[in-house]
């Protein structure tokens, strides 16, 4: 599928030579070294109003981002997933308000951190369960090894869950260890960014008969024509996808990261339906314009509007924001005045984040420095990928905002 824009921007509110800082600003990273490549992306109204790319996916090999270049998204994963549990729940198979030990029994009997080093924790049993909500909200108490601010996290790392599972583990193996490990808060009274997503996609696996990969493939990727996107990445297509890099400690300049790389070209044994995925910008265009449309894209429905917007409003406790619930050192995001839904972030407030957007926009980004907006306000998208570990490197994403919205002239 094209990206190349098929209208003026001035047409749907876009000054275009204001559109053109875009590739100026971003250019710099590339030209400085601090970036290897990227491809940008903004639409409005459903109309590409820019698209570009700059630099190059491989730059060891020589090989320059092209518009059909395939990404590593990680956690851009969350959102998919999340879509593909509500497709469920629309078909009633379940309830939101449901503890996930009716599907998932090892999550029956859980328990919760109380005090300790990790070599001798102390925990208590939970007093509320874990619901589907709280998987999707990320309430769940569950946590990522690889956060190091907890001594939760701590325990993961020791049990083999630090950026990955243990060994070997699959979806079911890794949920049923992920089950035996203390939760770091009870259930639905704290926000903590971690594999919530992961245990939400065996669920999805228990509730539809279908390997994770499947059901998205069945239900989500083959109607809506996202060919490109999966698990992982076939030999054919090996030189389409991006090498993966991180920061020089001393320099910032950007250095390839082989060994990690490497995992997207092999089948894995663990579906990580909280940031498997690899994609290109076309294709998760396509999901980007399924949501702006409240769920159904060129004749074909996955979600009904209602339940889009549903998934898209706050639903932290309170009306609470991020800043009220995250730990020291979560960098995925701006917390002040962002609420969390069902498998996004939602803007209530732009003002205290200092980062123009809309009321009721919604997001997400990758571990390398992916992200994607939807704004239901202004009717407008936006998606940047590159390949740069961590995502809190640079400020990449709140840049892509300052730019497009001051582009919007109308």
């Amino acid at each position: 599928m094209s990206l190349a824009p098929r209208t003026d921007p001035d047409r749907i509110g876009f000054d275009p030579a204001r559109l053109a800082r875009i590739d100026e600003h971003f250019g710099r990273y590339v030209d400085d070294g601090r970036l290897a490549g990227w491809q940008i992306v903004v639409t409005r109204r459903g109309e590409v109003a820019h698209a570009s790319t700059y630099g190059m996916r491989d730059r060891e090999a020589g090989l320059p981002v092209e518009p059909d270049t395939i990404w590593r998204i990680y956690s851009m994963t969350k959102p998919i997933t999340s879509v593909a549990a509500m497709m469920l729940w629309e078909e009633g198979r379940f309830e939101l308000t449901d503890p996930i030990g009716r599907w998932l029994p090892e999550f029956a009997d859980v328990r919760v951190y109380d005090k300790g080093p990790v070599t001798k924790p102390y925990t208590v049993p939970a007093v509320e369960p874990i619901r589907i909500w709280h998987l999707l909200t990320h309430m769940s108490g569950l946590t990522y090894g690889f956060a190091q601010v907890s001594v939760v996290d701590g325990l993961y790392r020791a049990a083999g869950f630090d950026l990955g599972v243990p060994a070997g583990a699959d979806l079911a193996a890794a949920s049923q260890g992920l089950a035996r490990l203390p939760l770091l808060f009870q259930p639905g009274t704290g926000w903590n960014y971690g594999v919530s997503t992961d245990v939400l996609g065996r669920l999805i696996e228990v509730v539809s008969g279908q390997r994770l990969d499947e059901f998205l493939a069945a239900r989500i990727f083959r109607p809506l024509g996202m060919t490109d996107t999966g698990w992982w990445v076939e030999e054919a297509d090996a030189k389409r996808l991006a090498a993966l890099y991180f920061p020089h400690p001393a320099t910032g300049q950007a250095i390839r990261a082989d060994a990690l790389g490497r995992l997207a070209l092999a089948a894995p044994d663990f579906l990580s339906g909280g940031g498997g995925l690899v994609s290109t910008a076309a294709d998760y265009h396509r999901f980007t314009q399924l949501l702006l449309r409240g769920g159904e894209l060129d004749g074909v429905r996955l979600l009904g509007p209602r339940t889009v917007r549903f998934m898209t409003r706050n639903h932290l406790p309170d009306g609470r924001d991020l800043a009220s619930y995250a730990p020291t050192g979560f960098a995925e995001t701006v917390l002040d005045g962002i609420g969390f839904g069902l498998g996004f972030a939602v803007v209530q407030d732009p003002v205290p984040s200092r980062v123009p957007s809309s009321a009721g926009e919604y997001y997400w980004g990758g571990m390398a420095s992916t992200a994607f907006w939807v704004d239901p306000v202004e009717e407008v998208t936006a998606l940047l990928f590159t390949q740069l570990m961590p995502s809190s490197t640079h400020p990449l994403r709140p840049q892509l905002r300052q730019l497009v919205y001051s582009a919007l002239v109308d």
